[in-house]
């Protein structure tokens, strides 16, 4: 039967605390050397007491794989610094093009609604010529009585700004 779980707190009691941490530091700094020499890794641990003793363990030296962590860990750091500034400015400025684009598609829309209303009024006036005035059958249109068919697509437009 295995031993029952405890609840991980900090212990009240100063000499069990102690205590407790002797056993757990060497214990910690075995597993350390154990994965050292079984995994072939370069470990390195240092531990500080709350008497402020130190207690470290390497399996090489404790200069080398410090200077190996900051090494590498400034090398991920520079690493993902730049991609992510890349990735943002490229972001920028593919924002910037869409903007760009759609006031260019709004402006479009603009000068070809004003064409089909001019193009309206042209029609108006040359129905109203020709025929002299505006058929009353027609809803919202024109009817073109000598060719049989009727313009009755009203067209409506809304204009917004891009966002």
């Amino acid at each position: 039967m295995g031993r029952g779980k405890i609840v991980i707190q900090k212990i009240d009691n100063t000499t069990n605390r102690q205590v407790t941490f002797s056993k757990r530091r060497s214990g910690l700094m075995k597993k350390a050397k154990e994965l050292a020499i079984l995994c072939d890794a370069e470990v390195g641990l240092i531990i500080f007491s709350n008497t402020k003793k130190l207690y470290e363990f390497s399996s090489t030296s404790m200069k080398s794989i410090l200077e190996r962590y900051t090494k590498t860990k400034e090398g991920h750091q520079q690493m993902l610094s730049p991609v992510s500034e890349v990735k943002e400015q490229i972001l920028i400025e593919e924002i910037q093009e869409l903007n760009r684009k759609a006031g260019l598609i709004h402006q479009e829309n603009v000068e070809l609604y004003n064409k089909v209303k001019l193009i309206e009024q042209e029609n108006m006036k040359l129905y109203t010529k020709v025929y002299g005035t505006k058929d009353s059958t027609a809803e919202n249109g024109l009817t073109l009585a000598p060719f049989g068919f009727t313009i009755s697509t009203p067209i409506q437009l809304q204009l917004s700004q891009p966002k």
